[in-house]
């Protein structure tokens, strides 16, 4: 894609441990920095995950086998603000964003340093609130604080988990704009637009949705507070309150937040196809405006989460025909990653197998959305199991096979280190096979009827609840496999050179791992993002 000077391997790199531990947590460098998110957001992930086990465990018997239906309430509710809020929000801006961004664009680091490490402590002030209403007896409101459950309920510590989730939307904010500048201002020479890789313009797109959209978040829950401290009449109908207000506010956001999860994986597989097909992209200003695309529609489509609330018919018929809208773009992506593979030299190495699982089970989750934005068909299965598995299907089998795919692509650039392949893939393998026995399920209680959050349930949806438990349990292992082979590899994996899967961009161009200051000149770039079987352009 360019071509650049880079510092020689002897030179300091920002992992190097005679730093020390203050150095790490008073770090202005962007690598740094995306390694705390790291091993931050992998904790919380943990966390939330330990949560989805036990409800999980406790849906294999009808009458619920391991917990009361009121500590069920704090399990289902403490998984979703964990997640959302605190590992697939942050998951890829914050970790590969952090990393990659400065370096794609040829950059020696974010546009603010110091703001992106506030940004870091910041985001762990919040998560130690949201940990701290854990500890204090949980909160059974559900990830949404729903009202009046979260204005009336004075015992359920929402205050402290909806403050956390208040001070991490800040954190989502400093990144998002940080992001922006950087990629606007902070161009390498020969970095256009139309240069650039398509992770770039999906941290963009993402980046343009933190800074809009988390403020009404932030607003909705001060909102919440206001009401549950002094009482006014705001969401409450028991003191003149409009509860369905909150959920206009509410989603005004999270369904754009669905999409600050999901676009960054979009850029992360735009990289992937790629490099293991060894082609360009197929179709690159379409893949690269789709990503602005999505961003703009999905402003507009909040209220399909609302189609039983009571609004008007008219606005569920405009609301569901915006809600097919937003799957053109989206369809866009699919259609031109599987044109860039076909007649591609396909190799099937651990990322690229991430990437595959991604375009199936995301096109999976993308079709049964189509469901539920259709009325009569959303009417039927709203607050089902129908919508547990299509938010998974998007969420967890394609943020998180995003998200691992680029954590697989890019570790030996992080830590300088190859992890082994063969673990690697049959930790892929084992974590499509168990997310689809797990959640595919799912599909068919809702369907059948049996609506979610429930702790116990009718004997005839055992059978389905015991596949999607034993399901959970082999996705759980696919998930602590690269865990272990990924630390193992910090130690005695060998040693990476600078581009070891042979791909094209300007990160892979500097050592692995990359000294502090990234580039020791300013790279030119000379040539188009992804050209592949291109000669490379003259030295900048």
């Amino acid at each position: 894609m360019a071509t650049a000077a880079v510092g020689p391997e002897t030179r300091v790199h920002y992992l190097n441990v005679d730093y020390g531990i203050k150095s790490w947590l008073l770090t202005t460098d962007h690598k740094r920095i995306a390694v705390l998110y790291l091993v931050s957001i992998t904790l919380f992930f943990f966390v939330g995950g330990a949560a989805a086990a036990l409800m999980r465990l406790n849906l294999i018997e009808p009458n619920g086998a391991l917990v009361e239906p009121a500590t069920y309430n704090k399990l289902f509710s403490i998984h979703g603000i964990i997640m959302v809020f605190f590992f697939m929000i942050p998951s890829i801006p914050a970790v590969l964003g952090n990393f990659l961004v400065p370096m794609m664009i040829g950059a020696r680091d974010l546009a603010f340093p110091r703001l992106n490490l506030l940004s870091w402590y910041i985001f762990m002030a919040g998560g130690a609130l949201c940990m701290y209403a854990v500890i204090a007896g949980g909160v059974d409101t559900g990830w949404t604080f729903y009202t009046p459950l979260s204005t009336t309920y004075l015992n359920s510590n929402v205050m402290s988990a909806a403050l956390g989730v208040f001070v991490a939307g800040f954190s989502s904010i400093l990144t998002g704009l940080n992001f922006v500048v950087t990629i606007h201002k902070m161009r390498a020479p020969g970095m256009t637009w139309f240069r650039m890789p398509l992770f770039l313009w999906a941290m963009y797109a993402t980046s343009i949705i933190q800074i809009l959209g988390t403020p009404v978040l932030a607003i909705t829950l001060a909102l919440v507070g206001l009401e549950r401290l002094f009482h006014v009449g705001i969401f409450d109908p028991a003191v003149g309150g409009d509860p369905i207000l909150f959920q206009h506010l509410f989603w005004f956001y999270s369904h754009p937040a669905v999409y600050i999860m999901i676009l960054p994986s979009m850029g992360v597989i735009s990289e992937l196809v790629t490099c293991f097909a060894k082609k360009r992209i197929f179709g690159y200003s379409f893949v690269a405006f789709s990503s602005v695309a999505i961003a703009a529609i999905s402003f507009l489509v909040w209220g399909h989460h609302m189609f039983v609330s009571g609004q008007s018919i008219y606005a569920g018929i405009i609301f569901s025909a915006l809600s097919f809208a937003v799957a053109i773009p989206s369809a866009i992506k699919v259609f031109n990653w599987t044109a860039t593979l076909y007649k591609g030299s396909i190799s099937y190495q651990a990322p690229m197998l991430y990437a595959l699982g991604f375009i199936g089970l995301f096109t999976m989750g993308g079709l049964t959305g189509l469901f539920l934005a259709t009325l009569a068909v959303d009417t039927h299965v709203h607050d089902t199991y129908f919508v547990v598995g299509h938010f998974h299907y998007i969420m967890v089998g394609g943020a998180v096979m995003g998200y691992l795919g680029g954590i697989h692509y890019w570790w030996p650039k992080i830590t300088g280190r190859l992890y082994p392949d063969g673990w690697a893939r049959l930790a892929a393998a084992i974590i499509f096979i168990g997310f689809n026995l797990t959640f595919f399920p799912q599909y068919m209680l809702g369907y059948l009827g049996m609506p979610r959050r429930y702790a116990v349930y009718p004997p005839e949806f055992q059978v389905l609840n015991v596949m999607s438990s034993a399901g959970a349990s082999i996705l759980g292992v696919g998930y602590l496999i690269p865990l272990v082979y990924m630390l193992w590899s910090l130690r005695y994996g060998p040693v990476a050179g600078p581009n070891p899967w042979g791909a094209k961009g300007l990160e892979w161009l500097t050592p692995s791992p990359p000294p502090t200051e990234n580039f020791e000149k300013t790279p030119v770039v000379t040539e188009e993002a992804y050209a592949y079987g291109a000669k490379e352009g003259a030295v900048g």
